[in-house]
């Protein structure tokens, strides 16, 4: 048999327009256009076991809308492939053809085509995402499913204790830890002090405005507060004696999405690793995107990243209106200049390296780091926030491990892990 044709979606055929009994997924959108892109590419590499797929090639069980997004991919794909071999002009091209095939209020086939399309703009600035970070907390279950089960076996660990500092590797908007001060406040009536401690590089007027905004809430609860900022110019500087430590203290580490930023720099991460574990933490709870996006081969890492962000994306679907500004901001700015990063920078430049689980554990063996196990309390508490969504059996709760895993149809998207220090 020779080779399948792509033929243009607007062709008069009753086959093209036939409806399956059910909606494909993003994820299964992109996998068909990914067998029909490595079908019809004369290039055999390592993309095509990853892009199999038992779905016929053809678009005869495809709806019409269905159609468009597959050839919108193909599309894509091929501009990525002219990206890798430095043919930038052809890119620019069809870059242009699926500019004019979306909106940023269009399906989630679109709307991350356009993220990863504006991934080869370096034109775009991430905006303030205070009130987008909120709004997406409330309407997405990702980020509760981390933070409430993280918290929980935060409690379990210093339950006794009369000081507690946590160590906020990274902080942003300091959700976590208004749940934390209000878990606090109804059963732990023998606190002296809850110490928090950020560490960061950047964005400090930010992070101090953050402080004080969790200093006002600590003092509308009655809860002794004090927030610290540690700010260096880069982890090789970080040093214990920067840490104002109280002898009868517990310490606790916490790090949401921040060491996967220090993977193309190995020397800064041991560092924070080693000063870490000198202060003696009770545990240490880290979040992590679950995802292979660190192979050195282009169109392997893009790959990647176009099926994990058309996993979220197609979650987004179903919890935000599609003309949410939230949405919009999230979707273009904030995810735009992760996947930029991801996709477009290399050696050092690109700092989102996703890696798996099991090179966290690796990695965190060298410290002497043993994984501790959620206990039943925590799994209920990850279980309220799938109810509170009622997401269905489209978000997942598995157990990778003793780690928590979460994921969206079958695609892992999260990880949630707590350890000790042996």
């Amino acid at each position: 048999m020779g080779e399948r044709v792509i033929e243009p979606s607007n062709v008069d055929d009753s086959s093209f327009a036939e409806v399956v009994d059910r909606k494909f997924s993003t994820e299964e959108i992109l996998r068909i256009a990914g067998a029909r892109f490595v079908q019809s590419s004369s290039q055999e590499n390592d993309v095509q076991s990853m892009l199999s797929h038992p779905f016929e090639y053809s678009f005869t069980r495809l709806s019409n809308e269905e159609t468009k997004d597959v050839e919108l991919v193909e599309l894509l794909l091929a501009s990525t492939e002219k990206v890798g071999y430095q043919q930038f002009e052809r890119a620019s091209k069809l870059l242009k053809q699926c500019y004019e095939s979306c909106s940023k209020t269009g399906n989630p086939v679109q709307r991350v085509s356009l993220g990863t399309q504006d991934s080869f703009d370096p034109n775009k600035a991430l905006m303030s995402m205070n009130a987008t970070h909120l709004a997406f907390h409330q309407a997405v279950p990702f980020s509760q499913l981390s933070i409430f089960p993280g918290i929980q076996t935060i409690l379990e660990n210093v339950s006794k204790a009369k000081k507690v500092h946590v160590i906020d590797l990274g902080m942003r908007n300091g959700i976590q830890w208004i749940v934390l001060m209000q878990a606090l406040a109804s059963c732990h009536n023998s606190l002296e002090l809850l110490k928090i401690t950020a560490i960061g590089t950047t964005l400090k007027h930010e992070t101090d405005q953050t402080g004080k905004r969790l200093l006002g809430f600590a003092q509308s609860m009655n809860i002794p507060f004090s927030f610290k900022i540690v700010m260096v110019s880069n982890m090789l500087e970080l040093k214990q004696d920067l840490f104002e430590r109280d002898a009868d203290e517990k310490v606790v580490i916490y790090a949401s999405y921040l060491l996967r930023s220090m993977l193309s720099q190995p020397d800064q991460l041991d560092t924070l690793m080693l000063v870490m574990r000198n202060l003696n933490p009770c545990v240490m709870v880290v979040t992590e995107v679950e995802g292979n996006h660190n192979s050195p081969v282009f169109m392997t890492h893009f790959i990647e990243a176009l099926f994990f962000f058309g996993a979220f994306f197609d979650c987004v679907e179903d919890f935000m209106k599609r003309d949410d500004q939230h949405r919009m901001i999230t979707e273009s700015l904030y995810f735009g200049q992760v996947i930029r990063n991801m996709v477009v920078a290399e050696g050092g430049e690109r700092k989102i390296r996703h890696v798996k689980l099991d090179v966290w554990r690796a990695f965190f063996a060298r410290f002497r780091m043993e994984e501790a196990e959620f206990s039943p309390s925590s799994l209920y508490q990850a279980k309220l926030v799938i109810k509170r969504f009622s997401c269905g059996d489209s978000c997942t709760i598995d157990m990778n491990g003793k780690c928590l895993m979460f994921g969206w149809k079958g695609t892992p998207i999260h990880s949630l892990s707590a350890w000790k220090f042996l």
